[in-house]
């Protein structure tokens, strides 16, 4: 028996075994492969990170030198000309021993930092699109690279352009440091942007448009405040341009906190000791004033001349000069007249501005100051220091249908009150043209409208129909307090809204009161404190006149604002950028 050879079965079991081989080495690259690619995708991601974080540092390094800039400028320190103190900031925090800090120009552990050396009037940017304010035009920019890892080559670079502004609070149609509560009966249409550094309460009665923007520090709310009596109506207002929410806050430059009884101070006299040039000694209306007149309690007049414009400067304007005879030629003393509000007599220093005009014209002490100044004189600031018990301390103004040429602002600690048209000489009473206006703000405690038709013969006996208004107009800014929206001892009272902002008391029934101007609440009232009561409800004073007003657009040209116009001051961001490292700045 022969035995022979299968052929085949090796052949097949090293082709099998060659197959697996095969196999094996392709898994094996491609495994290789992986890894080589797993490897190199980290590579990429942790550098990519490392960039990032160098991106968060260099802008942190921005942030630090904004801040103190921020903090400089509100308290009016900050200096263009001495920016080394800001180009030798960068992070100091635990994180920071990691990076190295560069200006771009060779400069390490600097930032760089640009500024315009003056400030100059522009548009704004930002939120603030449509408004102008006076600049510096700033920029800063940081450098930063990790050091002790892979990645030292991942640099980056953060530059920030930003303007530091001051903005003249009187371009707002109406601006509310307190909260902003808008709900009127009748129709209305505002005509100007709108900013509250607090909340905003808005349910009208009826129809409610705002042409311009609307912003609220804090949320705006289609219903009325939590303490105020009346019903929501569930109309919503209408917005015709931007609605913000959680807006910047706009504050006054007066170096302490910008709490409302703070800011109230701007309206006080400086005490004894201050420096005029301190923060809030530059805001006092009372160093800024061309003219302070003091009553005294006892009777006694005292008027000055800020000759230096800063407070630091004052000279006696002679008694004789303002006297034709026995009477002050446009300063009374003892004018009274009954407030139903405030349910008191009121008695103050009363300003007769024809009068003031034509002293200026005519009399030699007048014409003396004015040539000293280089113009008309064009504010005044007017302290009454009389306290008689039950009785309200007040100033008024009167004839001032026609202002001096270049304006007139009127500021007080006191309640304001302002009897008849007011800066209407050059247009027809009732008309909402002010082409030819002159710049005007009043700034007080309390605003107070007094008809033409209104007779200091009135008095706590004086029926409300007997007291029946006139038409009237008034065109000026206005900046005084209000008695907030609050519930007090269980009984929920409502401030009255911007909408009884400036004060009534007589009958107006079918009479317009017509207004132009910009409404600014910054303080509650301390003086002329009594709630507002709705017209025709028990209790009521006065009857509520059919309302014409508007923003006065002059405001939104420099020259046209009124003299001493406050200016806010505000950081405004412009553009935020990530640059190449170590690109020319």
């Amino acid at each position: 028996m022969k035995t022979g050879v299968v052929p085949g079965r090796a052949t097949r079991q090293g082709y099998a075994l060659l197959m697996t081989l095969f196999f094996i080495g392709v898994a094996l690259l491609i495994f290789s492969s992986t890894l080589t690619w797993t490897s190199s995708s980290s590579i990429v991601t942790e550098r990519n990170n490392a960039y990032n974080r160098a991106i968060a540092a260099a802008e942190a390094s921005t942030e630090q030198v904004l801040s103190h800039i921020i903090r400089d400028f509100a308290s009016q320190s900050y200096n263009p000309m001495a920016l080394g103190v800001y180009r030798n900031l960068i992070p100091t925090n635990e994180w920071a021993s990691q990076y190295v800090f560069d200006d771009g120009e060779g400069g390490v552990d600097l930032t760089w930092v640009d500024s315009s050396v003056g400030m100059v009037m522009t548009n704004l940017d930002s939120q603030f699109a449509g408004l102008y304010g006076f600049v510096y035009t700033c920029r800063v920019r940081s450098n930063a690279r990790q050091v002790g890892t892979a990645f030292t080559e991942a640099a980056a670079a953060v530059r920030q352009d930003f303007q530091l502004a001051s903005i003249p609070v009187f371009q707002f149609a109406i601006f509310y440091s307190l909260d902003l509560e808008v709900n009127p009966g009748p129709s209305m249409r505002i005509t100007g942007k709108v900013h509250g550094n607090r909340d905003i309460y808005t349910s009208p009665g009826n129809s409610l448009v705002y042409e311009d923007t609307v912003g609220a520090v804090g949320k705006i709310y289609h219903h009325r405040h939590p303490d105020d009596p009346t019903s929501p109506s569930g109309i919503q207002p209408v917005y015709e341009d931007l609605r913000v929410e959680g807006d910047s806050s706009l504050t006054l430059p007066i170096g302490v906190s910008n709490s409302p009884s703070a800011v109230m101070q701007i309206l006080d006299p400086p005490p004894f000791g201050e420096d005029p040039r301190s923060p809030l000694g530059r805001q006092r209306f009372h160093n800024k004033a061309d003219l302070i007149i003091h009553a005294s309690a006892t009777n006694t007049l005292l008027v000055l001349f800020n000759s230096s414009g800063d407070g630091t400067s004052y000279s006696v304007v002679p008694d004789a000069s303002l006297r034709t005879g026995t009477n002050y030629t446009f300063i009374a003393t003892n004018t009274t007249y009954y407030d139903y509000r405030e349910r008191k007599p009121v008695v103050g220093t009363e300003i007769d501005v024809g009068k003031f005009r034509r002293w200026m014209e005519t009399n030699t002490t007048g014409i003396n100051l004015v040539s000293q100044k280089g113009r008309a004189l064009n504010s005044l600031y007017v302290k009454d220091g009389r306290s008689v018990s039950g009785r309200l301390t007040a100033v008024r103004l009167v004839n001032a249908q026609t202002l001096p040429a270049n304006g007139l602002t009127v500021a007080t600690p006191h309640p304001l009150y302002v009897r008849g048209h007011y800066n209407a000489s050059d247009l027809t009473p009732g008309s909402a043209n002010t082409v030819n206006t002159r710049p005007a703000s009043l700034i007080a405690d309390a605003i107070t409208i007094q008809s033409g038709n209104w007779s200091d013969t009135y008095n706590s006996g004086t029926a409300f129909s007997s007291r029946t208004a006139a038409n009237t107009t008034v065109n000026a800014a206005f900046l005084a307090g209000i008695v907030q929206t609050t519930n007090s001892a269980g009984s929920k009272k409502y401030s009255g809204g911007v909408e009884n902002f400036p004060r009534f008391l007589e009958n107006w029934g079918d009479r317009t009161f017509t207004y132009n101007g910009s409404m600014v609440v910054l303080f509650p009232s301390r003086y002329a404190t009594s709630f507002w009561v709705a017209p025709g409800s028990s209790g009521g004073v006065y009857g509520a006149p059919n309302r014409r007003w508007a923003f006065d657009t002059n405001f939104l040209t420099m020259n046209k604002l009124p003299p001493l116009t406050p200016q806010l001051q505000k950081l405004v961001r412009g553009q935020w950028m990530v640059v190449a490292a170590d690109s020319p700045n």
